[in-house]
């Protein structure tokens, strides 16, 4: 609920946080050439980036990973552009420091602001955003030192740790390539737009820019032919203690099955050899005693144990 503005030698930047109606009604009366749909995208969440081509402007909406700490995932935050001549309008919600940042370096140091508003408003479009898009990096690198850290943990750590861990992983990596991923088409047609509001000496930019997000995207899918070859890895290990554990369960089992069948036997109210003699209890106990030992010799030395 903040509308910010800072002037260069060419271009004003307009910088809109959390915006309300008034604000969109205040942009409105500054900037009649917006188009009515284009404001009210700006305050509703578009759920994939895009771009529209006005006569008079751009109006290019573009998703950045965000960290969610409370859900260790990383989410899509929304940033609106408009660029029109001389002038860039930014919408978003304030939580990403990176885009609040860079307004507060832009209003409160000459140098800055002279370099991003100094030249066209294109110019300065194409610095916010290739700071964003660098912005990305960081999180990939965080990404890998993660995966780092499962691989040399995997064959050590406890299984349920190890699998939480990869699938918390695994949910941050398919956020990241969703969001990168939707990034290219838009990037790439930017790169290749005939418009002169960007054909203003920054056909390189942004060539730059597709060459950034495609690094970004090749990193991103290696990271997820990782984890998912972790994830089976992990499987097959849990699958094999868990088979160990049924082996050893199953043997006891089998041990116990005779042994009950005798006790049984003898509990029968019946005449049966032995029960007469004054030392059947003792005579029973060792041989069911020799009967557990044998079995589990025969199991031992089948290397079921």
């Amino acid at each position: 609920m903040t509308y910010l503005k800072v002037t260069g030698e060419q271009t004003t930047w307009i910088n809109l946080i959390d915006p309300t109606p008034i604000d969109i009604e205040g942009l409105r009366r500054n900037l009649p050439f917006i188009h009515p749909l284009n404001l009210e995208d700006i305050l509703s969440v578009t759920e994939r980036p895009k771009i529209d081509i006005q006569p008079d402007y751009l109006y290019i909406t573009l998703h950045f990973p965000l960290w969610d700490a409370n859900n260790r995932v990383s989410r899509p935050y929304e940033v609106d552009f408009v660029v029109a001549r001389n002038i860039l309008v930014t919408a978003h919600d304030g939580r990403m420091p990176l885009m609040v940042n860079l307004f507060n370096g832009c209003r409160d140091e000459q140098d800055v602001r002279g370099m991003m508003l100094n030249g066209t408003s294109s110019h300065a479009f194409y610095y916010i955003v290739d700071k964003l898009v660098d912005g990305i990096f960081p999180m990939l690198r965080k990404v890998d030192s993660n995966l780092r850290a499962i691989e040399n943990n995997i064959f050590t750590s406890d299984g349920q740790v190890i699998i939480r861990d990869i699938a918390i992983l695994r949910r941050d990596i398919i956020s990241l390539r969703r969001i990168i991923r939707q990034q290219l088409p838009v990037a790439d047609e930017l790169s290749r737009m005939d418009s002169p509001l960007l054909r203003e000496g920054l056909e390189r930019y942004f060539d730059d820019i597709v060459d950034h997000l495609n690094r970004a995207r090749d990193i991103i899918d290696e990271d997820f032919e990782v984890i998912s070859s972790l994830a089976e890895t992990a499987d097959t290990l849990l699958s094999h203690r868990i088979n160990g554990v049924m082996r050893i369960l199953t043997v006891f089992s089998v041990i116990m099955l005779p042994l009950t069948f005798i006790s049984s036997v003898y509990g029968m109210n019946i005449m049966l050899p032995l029960a007469e003699h004054p030392n059947s209890f003792w005579l029973l106990v060792g041989f069911m005693l020799i009967l557990a030992v044998s079995m589990l010799w025969y199991f031992r030395r089948r290397k079921w144990l």
